[in-house]
């Protein structure tokens, strides 16, 4: 009640700090929090409602995976949309709130992009048109980092960014909290590209995998004169789509280079697409 109290215009960053160390403190503070939280950012009265966003915002940075997986459930989204929806509170929200509580659910929407309910539920009010366009993020505004973060994030092993980091956060200028979140966002991208490679990497692996299986199969159905002339063509378009996963492997080992461990997974992928490729040469082409 203190953290929200709408006769306050300024936040009351004590009794905020306070609240977010009660919930980390308490086993079920998490969703005891967002409860009531939900009925907060629903009050009437505007000046309640922002002090609500501030706390959840204050608690989504400090309060950890616990809160960031009660807050991603549909139980508490669903609490957000009925702000903006006209079928509920939507009608009676103010303009300032119902941006507010938008461009909440889209920071998470970049920030925890792998948590899928935020995403759908933030695609289901562009699709209803409760949403028209993605609201522009302050650039003084510094949006929670992604939870959890990556291993051997970019903040982990660069000493330099993460103390400078640190010493932007610090500050009270508003140049420097604009700096801040440059920074996070430029992280956060390089973190995004180090994932995709990884989730490149992963796939194309496990093709490799799939299709030299399939192949083998087909292989021994040859030598024993059992392939259909069906199967014949489905063994030549897989040697072919084995061909053209060279050349992505190559890459694949080049982009593994600094990671021991993930360069030996794509080399040995490697040496089961040439062994299959080569027993098809030597079974089939050479016929």
């Amino acid at each position: 009640d203190e953290a929200t109290d709408p006769s306050t215009s300024e936040e009351n960053w004590e009794c905020i700090q306070r609240f977010c160390e009660q919930v980390n403190a308490d086993t079920e503070g998490p969703w005891f929090a967002l409860r009531l939280l939900a009925h907060k950012i629903q009050s009437p009265q505007e000046g309640e409602a922002l002090h609500a966003l501030t706390v959840l915002e204050t608690c989504v940075n400090n309060c950890g995976d616990r809160f960031h997986s009660e807050m991603a459930k549909f139980r508490f989204l669903n609490e957000l949309i009925k702000v903006l929806s006209p079928k509920y509170y939507g009608i009676w929200s103010s303009e300032k709130v119902k941006s507010r509580v938008t461009e909440v659910i889209f920071s998470w929407t970049v920030w925890f992009p792998q948590e899928v309910k935020i995403q759908d539920a933030y695609q289901m009010l562009k699709k209803q048109g409760i949403v028209k366009e993605d609201p522009k993020l302050p650039e003084d505004k510094i949006l929670p980092p992604p939870s959890p973060r990556p291993q051997n994030s970019i903040f982990d092993t660069d000493e330099e960014k993460s103390k400078l980091l640190a010493r932007l956060l610090r500050s009270s200028h508003p140049e420097d909290l604009q700096a801040a979140n440059r920074l996070i966002q430029s992280v956060v991208k390089e973190e995004q590209e180090k994932s995709a490679q990884v989730s490149r990497r992963v796939n194309t692996i496990s093709e490799v995998s799939e299709n030299v299986k399939r192949m083998d199969e087909f292989l021994e159905s040859y030598r024993r004169g059992e392939l259909s002339p069906a199967d014949q063509e489905s063994l030549q378009a897989l040697f072919q789509r084995c061909e053209r996963l060279r050349p992505l492997l190559f890459r694949l080992a080049s982009e593994a280079v600094p990671d021991e461990e993930a360069l030996a997974e794509v080399l040995q992928a490697n040496d089961k697409l040439s062994r299959a490729l080569g027993q098809y040469r030597q079974v089939v082409a050479s016929q």
